[in-house]
């Protein structure tokens, strides 16, 4: 708005604007008026003497009271004199209060408040119990009719767990270890420590580690490195460490002592996976595992002492309810680290579960992963209390 539109009295009740600009030779300011300005202009009242009127902006902005009044008038409110003017027949007496756009509804103290939540297990339950139970039965029936029927499980177990850890690499790591001398290998290491015992299951994992490093050798030497060291790394994570499961059946009471070794790994991972889904609320290890809780840990120890106390004293000849506390203890320990040390493989490559051959578990490998590392400690906590019998 131009002031030069404005014309001001210095001392008079009237404040008005013109219809046109200044005009070209007109008369300076001063106490008389042209007519034709004068008749738009009203005479103000004034306020008598009283309660000071509140004004608008004192602290304020002058810009946010000015965009609220219609027409041209200025926002101020009094003159030097004390004279007020009239606002526009629009205007508020007082700026009115800023709406709140789309404000939010009130609450309805009619409506019930939202139910809770329940946890979520997270898996189809229905499926995981169905193939564990299948898978059970397949292992019991090989275990105590025909022990050479479950070394050939877990051969089979061992090369489709080979199979799933060496595509995983190859599909989220561009790592291609070579799965033909990784499958033979590794079912020649479960079959030699069942015939020849732990001499024979190095040898077997000497040859099948040479085998690798031979086998590489067809293709271009870029990544050659990487991929032989997948190679033995496979190679002792999955055939030679399932090959302690083998030697155990080597015993009189192999088929009891396996029996054992799988009672005391299931009830670990189910005491930590009860307990923890029911009071966990401590993290174990949040950037491993974020599911896996200090309270399960607790679970899974309480379950696997209990369930080792009454597998040594019923199952395992000349086995004392004492050792089986020790045996459940460190079942306890090895299958939570086998656990974490599976989750930190899956999280460096990116995925959630190795495979999806077993509906509701995942892949093989997803169920071998508390296993494998369990078994040379079951293996030779059992030597050393009731001999290799």
């Amino acid at each position: 708005m131009n002031d030069s539109s404005w014309a001001t009295p210095p001392h008079t009740g009237y404040w008005g604007p013109s219809d046109q600009g200044p005009v070209q030779g007109a008369a300076p300011a001063g106490p008389a008026y042209d007519a034709h300005d004068a008749q738009h202009t009203r005479p103000m009242p004034i306020v008598p003497d009283g309660p000071a009127v509140p004004r608008y902006g004192d602290d304020q902005d002058d810009d946010r009271g000015a965009a609220r009044l219609s027409g041209p008038l200025f926002r101020d409110d009094t003159f030097r004199d004390g004279t007020f003017r009239e606002e526009t027949a629009s205007a508020q007496p007082y700026p009115a209060a800023p709406q709140k756009q789309n404000p939010e509804p009130m609450p309805d103290s009619s409506q019930p408040a939202p139910a809770p939540q329940k946890k979520s297990a997270g898996r189809d339950l229905g499926a995981a119990i169905g193939v564990g139970v299948g898978l059970g039965a397949v292992i019991i029936a090989s275990l105590f009719f025909v022990k050479a029927a479950f070394v050939g499980v877990i051969a089979v177990a061992v090369v489709v767990g080979l199979w799933e850890l060496t595509k995983r690499l190859e599909e989220r790591k561009g790592i291609k270890a070579p799965l033909v001398p990784l499958a033979l290998g590794g079912a020649a290491m479960v079959v030699s420590g069942y015939v020849r015992g732990a001499e024979g299951a190095w040898v077997a994992m000497a040859l099948t580690a040479l085998a690798v490093l031979v086998w590489r050798m067809t293709e271009p030497p870029e990544g050659y490195l990487k991929d032989v060291t997948a190679g033995v790394f496979a190679a002792f994570y999955v055939p030679f460490l399932a090959t302690f499961v083998a030697m155990m059946l080597t015993a009189e009471d192999g088929a009891a002592r396996v029996l054992t070794f799988l009672l005391l790994t299931v009830v670990s991972d189910t005491g930590a996976y009860a307990v923890g889904w029911r009071f966990g609320t401590h993290k174990l290890a949040p950037r491993i595992s974020p599911g896996k809780t200090r309270e399960g840990l607790v679970g899974a120890v309480a379950f696997a002492m209990a369930a080792g106390a009454l597998c040594m004293e019923f199952l395992i000849d000349d086995g004392i309810w004492w050792q089986g506390l020790l045996l459940g203890l460190a079942v306890a320990a090895s299958a939570t680290l086998g656990d974490l040390g599976e989750s930190m493989i899956k999280r460096d490559l990116g995925i959630k579960d190795m495979g999806t051959l077993l509906p509701g578990h995942g892949g093989i490998m997803d169920r071998l992963d508390s296993l494998l590392p369990t078994a040379p400690v079951v293996w030779l906590l059992l030597v050393l209390f009731v001999g290799s019998g």
